[in-house]
């Protein structure tokens, strides 16, 4: 991965005026690709009524359990361990019969290119890669893994009010689930642009959102604005729980028929015949 010790030497600061909290926060939102290979986590397509924490959402009948490898291996599954979905497309050949072949479909993962950092090892400009998280009942999912959509690719002149994606209000410090984070509400700009129009992150009007501060990862988003538009709906927004990144995961986990590979992290006993 194009980790920030490789790239740049020089000792992170920590934000100081509203400006810099902002732009950290924007940073954080663009570096997720390069945060992290492998997550462990559990999902709800809602948010949590407020104040309300992990044991909720533990009976919940509607959690998901997610193991996620970039790029592409999800592996879903119900609180009860019915399995939802488990990707067969980890190894797909990109050879001279792949006749579909654009410039798009040749760009690199985004581990394998390096972005432009900040002071503090986010990432302040994003390069040109093969971005995208595999995605399950809406497009809300992939973009909570990877919220660059509350930030934009790069940052805008300062010159232009409001051409930022979104606006930020204050930006605090809160324990997301144990994990350190950062909460602010925004509310979205007419060049707000969600990767999913019909889910995306932020809704018209005020929405709070947490991003995990050591995945950039978005980690809970709840419209706030649920109820006074008549239709609109009165909920809208979900929860993640990180329970373990960048773990070891076996291609087995990600194949509806096992490859019968050894785990190389159990111990293998051998027998000895007597005499």
């Amino acid at each position: 991965m194009a980790a920030w010790d490789n790239s740049n030497r020089r000792e992170p600061r920590p934000p100081g005026d509203a400006l810099e909290q902002a732009a950290a926060f924007r940073n954080l939102c663009r570096s997720s690709p390069w945060k992290w290979h492998s997550l462990r986590f559990e999902y709800l397509d809602r948010p949590l009524a407020p104040g309300a924490g992990t044991p909720e959402a533990a009976t919940a009948p509607d959690l998901v359990r997610a193991w996620l490898r970039r790029p592409g291996a999800l592996r879903l599954e119900t609180a009860d361990g019915l399995v939802l979905q488990s990707s067969t497309g980890i190894n797909d050949s990109r050879d001279v019969f792949y006749v579909r072949s654009t410039r798009k479909t040749w760009l690199l993962p985004p581990h394998l290119v390096t972005p432009v950092y900040d002071d503090r090892g986010l990432v302040r400009r994003r390069p040109e890669a093969a971005y995208g998280e595999p995605g399950f009942g809406n497009g809300r999912f992939s973009a909570a893994l990877d919220p660059v959509e509350l930030a934009g690719n790069a940052p805008v002149p300062l010159e232009f009010p409001n051409s930022n994606a979104v606006e930020l209000g204050t930006i605090t410090e809160v324990l997301h689930e144990g994990r350190p984070a950062l909460e602010v509400t925004v509310t979205p700009n007419p060049g707000y642009r969600p990767s999913d129009p019909a889910a995306p992150l932020c809704r018209p009007g005020r929405t709070l959102v947490r991003v995990d501060a050591g995945t950039g990862v978005c980690v809970a988003s709840r419209w706030l604005e649920g109820g006074k538009g008549g239709d609109e709906p009165e909920e809208y927004g979900h929860w993640l729980r990180i329970l373990g990144v960048d773990e070891y995961m076996l291609d087995d986990l990600f194949l509806a028929e096992s490859m019968n590979l050894t785990d190389v992290r159990r111990h293998i006993s051998w027998e000895l015949p007597a005499g």
